[in-house]
């Protein structure tokens, strides 16, 4: 998997895949049977649950749909890329913080869905992508308790109302929050006329890097001021870093960024 930052070799991280071309997939089967670790050689693990939500036709005809009718209001991606991503990285900070691998397969099916209610309105698309999730983990008779985990992490995610309530909550608002990348701009955006695009086609990297021994987990980001300036960042994302540091403090970490190599919070 590609990714967008130079961390060295074996440095604790979780890089932002701005292609989104595949989410390591390690976990339990649908009904909790089986239980798998991540594969060290490969740096994936194989998550069944994830496997099975992603192959269901309802998901992906969802999630299709949900984006088209979001480039349709002017936002960025929320598509594929995005679902796997946040998937992706909610998977990661679980399991490199330590939680048993049922608990990083929640983040990462949790993280894959979370953004699946904006095929109904962008507005409260957090709990209205618990409720198609609902549907969909009970199909697959994923166990009562662990659905609960999972609504509970995809209705607190937006900043408006979300509360981090438990580490895979906590993990999914992090990864969700973190995905600020150019490869997120429509084609036809003009940069000049919308702050959101503008942010976003400034941000050449992304990077969360999650340290354990430090209890640190730092947004790294690399930003063209050529097209726009990091005061801007913090003008639309400030309630969102807010967020972000409230979800650290649920899994025992404190939340920094740092732009273009420098300490800003």
């Amino acid at each position: 998997m590609e990714r967008t930052d130079p961390a060295e070799p074996g440095a604790p991280g979780i890089g932002v895949d701005t292609q989104g071309d595949g989410v390591p997939v390690g976990g339990r089967t649908p009904a909790g049977e089986e239980q798998a670790t991540p594969q060290e050689s490969t740096g994936k693990a194989r998550i069944p649950l994830l496997e099975a939500v992603r192959a269901h036709e309802r998901t992906s005809a969802f999630i299709a749909a949900a984006d088209t009718f979001l480039e349709a209001q002017g936002f960025t991606e929320h598509g594929f890329r995005h679902a796997k991503l946040v998937g992706h990285i909610s998977f990661n900070v679980l399991t490199h913080l330590g939680h048993d691998a049922r608990t990083a397969e929640l983040g990462a099916v949790a993280g894959y869905l979370h953004d699946i209610g904006n095929v109904v309105s962008r507005a409260y698309h957090g709990q209205t992508s618990a409720m198609l999730a609902y549907d969909l983990l009970k199909e697959l008779e994923v166990p009562p308790a662990d659905i609960a985990q999972v609504l509970a992490a995809v209705g607190n995610h937006e900043e408006q109302y979300g509360v981090a309530v438990s580490p895979v909550g906590a993990a999914v608002i992090l990864a969700d929050k973190s995905d600020v990348h150019r490869s997120r701009v429509r084609k036809d955006a003009v940069i000049e006329m919308d702050i959101h695009d503008r942010v976003n086609s400034a941000v050449q990297a992304s990077f969360l890097r999650v340290d354990p021994d430090a209890a640190t987990l730092t947004l790294e980001l690399t930003i063209d001021t050529e097209i726009s300036q990091v005061l801007e960042y913090f003008e639309i994302f400030l309630e969102r870093m807010i967020m972000c540091r409230r979800a650290a403090r649920t899994l025992g970490c404190s939340f920094r960024i740092t732009v273009n190599g420098v300490h800003v919070l």
